[in-house]
């Protein structure tokens, strides 16, 4: 039958497939809204690379084939940020964003001292906000960028696991 997709810490090697995939989700965004500069459209593999190795980044593999892709990272503050949430339009609409968010929340926590979680999506990206709200996130704050774009950011705190706090 076929294979099943499993979610796996990042490696270095993956930096080229997430690359690829990054930009070919994030097409539908840019012709959201009208903006082909998005930065995960013009990211370089060096960057991507020093993003691996300084945060948490974790994939869906479907066999040898990354599918999907998050990144996090915690800052001073305790804030777990997260972004770059994408996922092969091939494979959309099976669950495999909220497993890949619960995953990096998870890598996150696992590192100690998040205190809330962060991330941040355009205001017409209405499938991100429906899921990031059903995830537990609350929109805190809309900032516009430029008159086609404005960036909703959205928040929930850290529920550290009974098991981790005893």
């Amino acid at each position: 039958m076929g294979m099943s997709v499993i979610i796996t810490p990042a490696a270095q090697g993956d930096a080229e497939q997430i690359l690829k995939l990054q930009y070919l989700g994030y097409q539908s965004e840019a012709e959201l809204y009208g903006d082909w500069g998005l930065e995960p459209l013009t990211q370089t593999l060096d960057s991507l690379r020093a993003e691996l190795a300084d945060g948490h980044a974790v994939v869906a593999r479907l066999g040898d084939e990354v599918v999907g892709a998050v990144r996090g990272r915690v800052d001073a503050e305790g804030t777990g940020r997260i972004g770059r949430l994408v996922v092969h339009p091939r494979m959309q609409r099976h669950g495999l964003g909220r497993r890949l968010l619960e995953a990096v929340e998870q890598s996150l926590l696992d590192e100690g001292g998040v205190r809330a979680f962060e991330l941040f999506t355009g205001h017409r990206s209405l499938g991100n906000l429906r899921l990031y709200t059903r995830l537990g996130y609350h929109q805190t704050s809309v900032r516009e960028v430029s008159g086609r774009l404005s960036v909703v950011t959205l928040r929930k705190p850290a529920v550290v696991p009974l098991a981790a706090s005893a």
